[in-house]
């Protein structure tokens, strides 16, 4: 069987990270196997430790690829925004909405991955990588909060990211109910300060 060039061997990789980013992302960082990830690349399963030493460094890489795309989501949708108001509803809109619900492989990697950092241990690569992405999230949404006391806007930003983190965690649990749009829909108004429609009456 004829060698595989440099050139594809680092396109097989690309592809197996990049499938792998999405799957995790869709079903958590331990609910996947390696034939799940080479199955969706396209790739023979014999074909993995040709490019990786173990699931696990497989995992961290593909965690990272996902932080660092949703870190370049936010400052492009910040880059579009007129104030500091603007660019935060540039990002929360978005993030709590049916599209982000429904397609978690492409959404935010904090609430793929929170559930299984639960059983990290501290000086777990994964575990690491995780809070490197978490942390540079949280700076972004700091620095669009209006004080002047930075302290304040870490706070802000704590709280605020919380809640968008938790309520498109119980949307998309309680996906197919009517709570489901009502969650991510009351946690949207409460971020960016809109009354939510009243009910026409009956």
């Amino acid at each position: 069987m004829p060698r595989v060039s440099r050139k594809q061997a680092d396109l097989n990789r690309e592809i197996i990270v990049e499938a792998a980013t999405r799957l995790f992302r869709e079903r958590g960082l331990h609910g996947i196997s390696v034939v799940d990830v080479m199955g969706a690349a396209g790739l023979t399963h014999g074909g993995f430790y040709g490019h990786f030493e173990s699931k696990e460094a497989l995992a961290v890489e593909a965690s990272g690829r996902a932080f660092e795309q949703a870190a370049g989501h936010w400052r492009e949708r910040i880059a579009t925004a007129d104030d500091k108001a603007g660019a935060r509803r540039a990002l929360i809109e978005p993030y709590l909405s049916t599209a982000s619900r429904d397609n978690p492989g492409d959404s935010c990697p904090v609430v793929a991955f929170a559930g299984d950092m639960c059983h990290e241990t501290a000086e777990s690569g994964l575990r690491e990588t995780f809070m490197g992405g978490l942390n540079k999230l949280l700076d972004s949404l700091s620095s669009l909060m209006e004080s002047d006391d930075a302290v304040a806007n870490r706070q802000q930003a704590l709280v605020q990211y919380s809640l968008m983190v938790g309520a498109l965690t119980l949307a998309r649990a309680s996906r197919g109910d009517a709570l489901s749009d009502e969650i991510l829909e009351a946690a949207q108004c409460f971020l960016t300060a809109e009354k939510p429609e009243s009910p026409s009456p009956a």
